[in-house]
């Protein structure tokens, strides 16, 4: 079953999309000036929700576009139920719609500005300048007015995203960005507006619904980015590996975490702790000579393999988390099973000069975790792009699965969309949380490669994505509880509880 599912709160969708999809809408007779009364009612709800708006009242910065037009009905109904608009549009010309309803404003009595509003007042200010599709640098009087509002601190929220940034990349188109304290976001969510870069101007997200019809969502969303949250985990679509009742040890997973060294021994024992969390039957283990002394008091079920163990009868490996610089394990290329590839052990791949015909001649599934100074070493050409962009080009050129973190992960297959994570916590990313990862996945991997047989029938992308998934939300419970308290160690023991419900859950 399709995870998640292609509907207007999982798609990320492009300004291209977004577009294809209105103008669908509107060729089959659907007006114009209906979609903006339905987007324009759901947005002025939204804004009712603002505390003291009637004491603060509102300022709309308006568009020529259609942006502006939605921001026109808005102050409409703010202005009929009573609390205080002004508007602000230095555009001599609008499109004919929004020239409409500005039109009806004034009749109403809404007082347009004809100066710059004072950037310094407490009114709530509403940025329907430009939405979706900006290519133009924020220039003259609107961007001296946006940076002196970003600059005063007062509260500004916008509609469809910030002026001055780039609803696809998440990037500032030009020298002046809005800063808004919440985006209001029409129908779709808007791909850029979730990007890592994208996080310092956008500010707190919230979606208006348009009862958008589910077949043409589908159709426009087929190759969109599919946006991930922390409930999504326990749905039961979810791709949990389906193992056997009757299933052995040997039949839950086996896998190997090659990891640690004398530099980062701690790298290991998160790593195990975090496969340990997957629920898997079998783990192995090659370590520093000096945690191998004290393992078996901490993580007794580990077994213990020197480093020239052949690498047989396991489905899945984890290579990399601390080992440090050296030569890659030459016997990892003819590994028929799931190789995870974190941290040095990209590095190592990367260092020896031919990481994509080696991934590319690999006789199994690949996953890649990197960070993104790791995986820029491992993809040079791919330095410039955003992170949706440069996982998924990876994914294409080495034939990997390409786990991208950061605070929204992005998960990247070498065929099918994108998935990634929309939810985390700051106070999670910690030195040894990827280590973690690397183990947590990699066992669920392991249980998901193993319970197929040769893993032809594993969802491997979304495997991979579950992983993050449930990695991201153990950190974000971990967090609730005070500002130190999510630590890698906590992190994993969370994965491990959360693991118990989800058996219980399946029983």
């Amino acid at each position: 079953m399709e995870w998640p599912r292609a509907d207007a709160d999982h798609l990320l969708l492009s300004s291209a999309a977004m577009q294809g999809l209105e103008q669908e809408l509107f060729a089959s007779g659907l007006p114009v000036a209906a979609l903006m009364e339905h987007a324009g009612l759901g947005l002025a709800a939204a804004v009712r929700q603002a505390p003291q708006l009637q004491q603060r009242g509102v300022v709309v910065l308006v568009g020529p576009g259609h942006n502006g037009g939605d921001g026109l009905v808005v102050a409409r109904e703010l202005h009929n139920n009573g609390i205080e608009v002004r508007i602000w549009s230095p555009y001599a010309g609008h499109k004919p719609l929004t020239a409409e309803h500005l039109r009806h404003a004034e009749w109403l009595g809404i007082p347009r500005l004809q100066q710059p509003p004072a950037a310094e007042e407490s009114a709530l200010w509403l940025d329907a300048l430009f939405g979706i599709q900006q290519q133009r640098p924020l220039d003259g009087e609107v961007a001296q007015l946006i940076q002196q509002r970003n600059d005063s601190g007062q509260e500004l929220w916008s509609i469809d995203g910030p002026s001055g940034l780039c609803s696809d990349s998440g990037r500032p188109i030009g020298a002046v960005t809005a800063r808004c304290r919440r985006s209001l976001v029409v129908g779709c969510w808007k791909q850029g507006l979730w990007q890592d870069e994208a996080m310092a101007w956008v500010g707190q997200q919230q979606r208006v619904p348009l009862n958008l019809p589910m077949a043409v969502l589908q159709r426009w969303g087929e190759s969109a980015v599919r946006g991930l949250w922390s409930s999504d985990r326990c749905q039961n679509e979810a791709p949990w590996p389906q193992l056997a009742a009757a299933a052995s040890k040997h039949g839950r997973g086996r896998l190997r975490v090659l990891a640690g060294s004398s530099a980062y021994p701690g790298a290991a024992r998160l790593a195990l702790e975090g496969a340990s969390a997957s629920g898997l039957g079998w783990l192995e283990a090659v370590l520093p000579q000096s945690l191998e002394q004290q393992l078996w008091q901490v993580l007794p079920h580990v077994v213990l393999k020197d480093a020239t163990s052949p690498l047989e009868r396991l489905d899945a490996i984890a290579y990399g988390p601390g080992l440090g610089s050296g030569p890659l394990r030459p016997d990892l290329q003819t590994f028929p099973g799931l190789l995870l590839l974190d941290a040095d052990g990209v590095n190592r791949l990367a260092a020896q000069g031919d990481g994509r015909h080696w991934l590319l001649h690999r006789q199994g599934p690949t996953w890649l975790t990197p960070h993104r100074a790791e995986f820029n070493r491992l993809f040079p050409e791919l330095v410039a792009c955003t992170p949706l962009e440069a996982a998924h080009q990876a994914a294409l050129a080495s034939g990997c699965w390409v786990l991208l973190k950061g605070a929204r992960t992005v998960i990247a297959s070498p065929q099918g969309p994108c998935r990634q994570i929309l939810e985390s916590s700051c106070r999670a990313a910690r030195a040894g949380l990827g280590d973690v990862l690397a183990g947590y996945a990699a066992g669920l991997g392991a249980q998901g490669f193993g319970a197929s047989g040769d893993g032809q029938h594993t969802d491997l992308e979304g495997l991979l994505a579950l992983a993050a998934l449930e990695h991201a939300s153990a950190g974000m419970r971990c967090s609730e509880t005070g500002r130190g308290t999510a630590t890698p160690l906590a992190v994993a023991h969370a994965l491990q509880r959360s693991g118990n419900q989800q058996i219980k859950a399946m029983l």
